[in-house]
């Protein structure tokens, strides 16, 4: 007879509470803290990767309400992982320098699934593939989303199905080609502002995505700044130099640009 399910048996608690295995002697104090909060950044990258993978799918079946509705979920998540940060700030430099040393090469430069959200996002990179071994499941999952629709096509593609006279050449444009500002379409998208109040509402989730975005960019530029300063980042990246180089362009110009001709 199958057993009852739990608590404990459907969310695999533990399994789930052995996870977390700091490397330093002792170990230090904080190391445990850093190990769960990156290990839930990694959880809430893959709900965030769900979510936006049903938005694009609402967007494909015209079901704008429901998209505008799952947008916002993300941004709410978005909302969590900057607040994480308050919680990883109350580490002092000299409690991360304990045990970083034993972080070896691993750093989150390495995370795929972060990797991923900038790939549904539009800022997508061959080379990105390279850090990751040929087989894993990191690798496998990168080149997938290489050569899926950017959550902006898939925009673009359900305001076409609305009957705005989107361009055609946006429409065709290459997934692995940074989205480029278009002044053709930026009319297309003010006629949407003054006339079309459902659709406008998903304009604006998506900026709101976009800023939410770029505030955790931010606060985890100023984070790193705060635990490291200028010091080299582990596994090879250059800190907080490198992550403050990440935070533009913007993912959906477009949307941005056309503020001042409103």
């Amino acid at each position: 007879m199958e057993r009852a399910v739990t608590y404990n048996t459907y969310l695999k608690v533990d399994e789930l509470l052995t996870l977390q295995q700091p490397r330093s002697d002792g170990p230090e104090h904080d190391e445990l803290l850093f190990i769960v909060i990156h290990q839930v950044y990694e959880l809430w990258f893959k709900e965030i990767l769900h979510e936006l993978d049903r938005v694009r799918s609402l967007l494909g079946a015209n079901d704008a309400a429901r998209a505008q509705h799952t947008l916002k979920r993300i941004l709410t998540i978005l909302k969590v992982l900057v607040a994480q940060l308050d919680i990883l700030e109350t580490m002092t430099p000299l409690e991360f320098q304990s045990f970083r040393e034993r972080l070896d090469q691993a750093s989150g430069f390495q995370s795929d699934q972060f990797r991923q959200l900038e790939f549904v996002l539009g800022r997508r990179s061959i080379a990105a593939l390279d850090r990751f071994p040929a087989g894993s499941r990191a690798r496998a999952a990168l080149t997938a989303r290489l050569h899926e629709p950017t959550l902006w096509l898939s925009f673009l593609h359900y305001l076409a199905r609305e009957g705005y006279a989107v361009p055609t050449d946006a429409l065709a444009a290459d997934p692995m080609h940074p989205i480029e500002p278009s002044p053709v379409l930026q009319e297309v998208l003010i006629q949407v502002y003054r006339t079309d109040a459902k659709n406008t509402g998903i304009c604006e989730r998506l900026v709101d995505l976009d800023e939410g975005i770029q505030e955790w960019r931010y606060r985890h530029v100023k984070m790193v700044e705060r635990t490291i300063g200028v010091k080299p980042g582990t596994g090879g990246s250059a800190g907080a130099a490198y992550l403050r180089a990440t935070m533009s362009p913007a993912a959906f110009p477009d949307l941005w640009a056309i503020r001042a001709n409103l």
